[in-house]
Order: structure tokens, then sequence, then C-alpha cells
């Protein structure tokens, strides 16, 4: 087997309409496609595509995606940041700066870790 690179990350959701809206206009990802008549819908992050899914529909149980997390590449760290919070997005780690990199966290709605992150050195 080649791996020749990753599709996406599937992220569950317990309410599909609301997740759309966060992900689509608090984050502002660009919602691309729906999974036929599925409440499922994919979101382009430019290098990776989210999925989002209610897993009972697929005969699975809801478990929010423990403790991984997806982090979104921002070009300016501390605007990036003081947008979200301005929409009502609570992190739940302060700044943190790894000597190369900014970084934060925090949940959506579903309890799904996300982060934003900017690499300022090389």
């Amino acid at each position: 087997m080649a791996v020749t690179g990753t599709d996406f990350v599937s992220l569950p959701t317990q309410d599909i309409e609301r997740a759309r809206v966060f992900y689509r206009d608090t984050l502002g990802l660009e919602e691309s496609k729906q999974w036929g008549e599925m409440p499922a819908w994919e979101f382009e992050t430019g290098n990776l595509t989210l999925a989002l899914m209610d897993p009972s529909a697929f005969g699975q149980e809801f478990r929010p995606a423990g403790g991984a997390s997806v982090v979104l590449q921002v070009d300016d760290f501390d605007a990036a940041k003081a947008d979200l919070e301005s929409k009502g997005v609570q992190f739940v780690t302060d700044k943190i700066d790894s000597g190369v990199c900014h970084q934060a966290y925090f949940l959506d709605p579903d309890g799904n870790t996300l982060g934003i992150h900017n690499r300022y050195a090389g």
C-alpha cells in the first residue's frame, strides 16, 4: 500500500444544522457538499476536508473526537483569536508560544477539540 495523502477527517455531531452554522459562519470555512441525503457535510480548509457527520445515521454511537484535535492554520493568530472570541468562541487554553508557533484550543458545539495555529519561525 502506498499512501498518497489524507483526504478528510470526520468529526461527529449530534446536530448537523448547528454544526454547519458553526463551521460555515463562525469559523468561515467553505461548505462544499453533502453526503447524498445523509446528515453529513464537508467543509474545506485549503489542504484537508473536514467531514461533519451524525454518526447515528451510520449506525454508530456519538462520541466527541476524544484526545484528537484538528488545528487550523491562520495567517494572523491574534486577529483570528479575537475574531473567534467576538463570535462567542471560548478558548480552553491560553495562547501557547512553543518558540516556533502560536496556538490555542477551543471546542466546537459537540465537544470536538479544534485549534488555531500560526508558525512564526522556520
